[in-house]
């Protein structure tokens, strides 16, 4: 099957078109034929090798996180899927690889495919979704009437996020620039800070939470439009010690951990605050709550554009630039 893999980790590392040997499934795994993948910053995340503490991988690695496709064969202690299914997923960590022609994957990992969706929309959503969802329903349980504010709003994640924030009745405060804001807007939001021309702590004040998709100084500087008792999940910061602890990494990296995330620590001290860094975990059946809305019409895929196979370094040159409204997705088949 054709695949896009790297040799080793690095920014300028170029991607290769590559044959790979077809997937080998296990008793509880289906085998997708995949006819798109959304492209995600963990992937040049991954790529550049900035996960490395986190997730250890071989090589020649297939790049890619989340796909959409149609079910081809089942293991024998399948029962949820069957030959022909349309679904979409995200890969458990240990076994990406979406941006190929098959790919091998856990049958808790994937959900049938929103029926009012493309291929192409439905790979829009797994690994945002899931990791909003988390994010909101599982860490920080936002609350009708709590406020919110939502970093990069037309964004990949924050096209998303801002639509499932208001779902659950939050006030949803967003950053964007000018070309973004029509589409924020459009999208619920209820109030607009222009990154470009405002600064967004001193615009807002008595947040009940922060969702962060940019690290560093944004994230540095949301600790202060924080109540007291507030939270900020991330998902571009530093990993913590409580990470470090949550997924049982060892005293040696949560060691590590701790000592490079001690500028995010005192912040939380400082303010009274609560930080946490997310890494989301793939969920079938959060996967299918996220369908039941979809197909209501509660939220909508937002795809900016859409590349070929043979494209995928264009796709992830365009990703990286920051210029993205909504989904950069690669499309297979």
């Amino acid at each position: 099957m054709k695949a896009i893999t790297i040799e080793k980790y690095g920014k300028h590392v170029p991607l290769n078109m590559t044959e790979q040997p077809m997937p080998e499934i296990g008793e509880q795994d289906v085998l997708v034929e995949i006819h798109a993948a959304s492209l995600n910053p963990i992937d040049f995340k991954i790529k550049e090798g900035k996960v490395k503490l986190l997730l250890n991988y071989k090589f020649p690695l297939i790049l890619g996180n989340d796909f959409s496709g149609v079910v081809v064969k089942v293991g024998e202690r399948v029962s949820a899927f069957k030959p022909g299914d349309e679904v979409y997923g995200r890969p458990r960590k240990t076994r990406i690889g979406t941006l190929a022609e098959f790919i091998a994957v856990h049958e808790d990992d994937i959900a049938l495919k929103p029926r009012n969706l493309s291929f192409e929309e439905a790979a829009s959503i797994p690994l945002v979704g899931l990791t909003t969802y988390q994010a909101f329903s599982d860490i920080l349980d936002l609350q009708r009437g709590q406020k919110i504010l939502i970093h990069a709003g037309a964004g990949g994640v924050g096209t998303f996020a801002i639509q499932m924030a208001k779902l659950m009745g939050a006030y949803v405060a967003t950053t964007a620039s000018e070309k973004g804001y029509d589409l924020v807007k459009s999208l619920g939001a209820d109030l607009i800070v222009n990154y470009r021309e405002e600064n967004f702590e001193d615009k807002l004040a008595d947040y009940d939470a922060v969702y962060d998709t940019l690290g560093g100084a944004a994230l540095e500087k949301s600790f202060r439009v924080l109540k007291p008792g507030g939270q900020i999940v991330s998902i571009s910061g530093m990993p913590n010690a409580r990470f470090g602890k949550e997924e049982k990494l060892g005293w040696m990296k949560t060691a590590i951990l701790s000592l490079v995330s001690r500028k995010l620590t005192a912040l939380e001290k400082k303010t009274r605050t609560k930080y946490h860094f997310l890494f989301m975990k793939p969920s079938g059946a959060q996967l299918n709550i996220l369908k039941e809305w979809i197909e209501e019409g509660r939220i909508k895929p937002i795809v900016d554009k859409v590349y070929s196979l043979q494209e995928a370094g264009q796709a992830f040159q365009y990703l990286e630039s920051g210029r993205a409204k909504g989904k950069v997705i690669v499309k297979i088949k």
